[in-house]
């Protein structure tokens, strides 16, 4: 006989020890406990929080990568963790050590075990914080998706294609 997942509470949570390997994202009040990132994956984000950090000035804007919960909302409890996050400071909403405000930039890398509609969900979850825009980047297939708030739902509105270098002899 199948056991149904336990749901956790907001407050439940709280008392939790923090995750061990890998990170943590809650769906619904179930805990969903997800691998570390292979390689190539924490390799890009490495270099996209990188080329960030170059671009804004830290006293204003935050740029966080996936080690925070993002609270989506409370009942039933759903907090995820973006690949990368950007935030003006000033807008931040911190309670309980936790993200309570929407980024005004997310962006998701889609690897090996994560997938396009895992990712998917991940936005609408977003746009229902009002996240203004988020982007969806495809290694494998070496995409940039572009997504924008449109009403209440995270609109594709740019699908950017980085062809294979080529060589020159």
């Amino acid at each position: 006989m199948a056991t149904l997942p336990r749901i956790v509470t907001y407050e439940e949570w709280l008392e939790m020890p923090e995750a061990g390997e890998g990170r943590e994202e809650v769906v619904n009040g179930e805990v969903q406990v997800l691998p570390p990132p292979k390689l190539p994956h924490a390799q890009i984000i490495r270099g996209l929080l990188l080329s960030l950090l170059r671009q804004v000035d830290e006293e204003q804007v935050e740029v966080l990568p996936a080690e925070f919960g993002l609270i989506i909302r409370r009942d039933p409890l759903t907090s995820r963790s973006p690949d990368l996050a950007v935030f003006w400071k000033a807008g931040m909403v911190v309670k309980d050590g936790y993200c309570h405000s929407a980024p005004d930039l997310v962006i998701e890398v889609i690897s090996s075990s994560e997938t396009r509609s895992r990712k998917l969900a991940k936005l609408t979850d977003y746009a229902a914080i009002g996240v203004p825009e988020a982007w969806l980047l495809d290694p494998r297939h070496r995409t940039v998706e572009v997504y924008k708030l449109r009403g209440d739902r995270l609109e594709s509105i740019q699908l950017t294609y980085r062809r294979e270098a080529t060589s020159s002899r």
